[in-house]
């Protein structure tokens, strides 16, 4: 178990020198052994470039994280928890501004309204998109405003309990006939897992190890 000492001071230090990828497209495997190799060969020749905010609010010197629940009438990932955003238009400028629009057309929070700190590499997902985690501090006067064709609902989970190795739940997944080592979280009722508890587990080793 790590110290919570976390706070936005922190998160800024931690983010500073990081970029947005120069290709988008092109998802990180840091451990590539572990996917089947159809898998790693489509990744390396790129995929869909998504972008997606990690949006932390800080409320009395408490800090969470920003979660959605998708609709279920959704054709991708549909009723999973993730972070707002989606995959980029040829009309964004940048993986960053691709974030922040699908943030405010999911959830409304202006792009104004985000400190974008930093990012993480991009992440591969099995639906084939190569996403890219935007790390934003959240003003505490955002009022949510959901799209219902796209999300069911919000919630929140304190930083400190995602930061807290102690509340890891290690398991496997069955993909393409070979059994993935795969983490989760569970908050509140909440299931946490796939890409966006793996961009969780990048998010805490960027800012406890750098």
């Amino acid at each position: 178990m790590r110290s919570s000492t976390i706070d936005v001071a922190k998160i800024r230090e931690r983010f500073a020198q990081t970029e947005m990828p120069l290709d988008p497209a092109i998802p990180c495997l840091p451990d590539a052994t572990r996917w089947p190799k159809e898998f790693v060969n489509r990744a390396r020749l790129g995929m869909t470039p998504a972008g997606v905010l990690i949006g932390i609010f800080e409320r009395d010197r408490e800090l969470s994280v920003l979660f959605t629940e998708r609709s279920a009438e959704l054709k991708l990932h549909a009723g999973q928890i993730s972070f707002p955003g989606g995959r980029m238009e040829a009309n964004d400028r940048d993986i960053a501004a691709t974030a922040l629009r699908e943030s405010e057309e999911e959830v409304g929070i202006a792009p104004e309204l985000v400190e974008v700190v930093g990012f993480l590499p991009p992440s591969a997902t099995v639906t084939g998109y190569s996403v890219t985690p935007v790390i934003g501090l959240l003003s505490a006067a955002i009022d949510i405003e959901i799209d219902r064709n796209e999300v069911e609902s919000t919630f929140e989970v304190p930083l400190n309990f995602l930061l807290d190795a102690s509340n890891e739940v290690h398991t496997v997944r069955e993909f393409q006939g070979l059994s993935v080592p795969i983490v989760e979280f569970n908050h509140a009722g909440r299931r946490i897992w796939g890409a966006t508890a793996s961009m969780l587990m990048q998010f805490r080793k960027r800012i406890y190890y750098k």
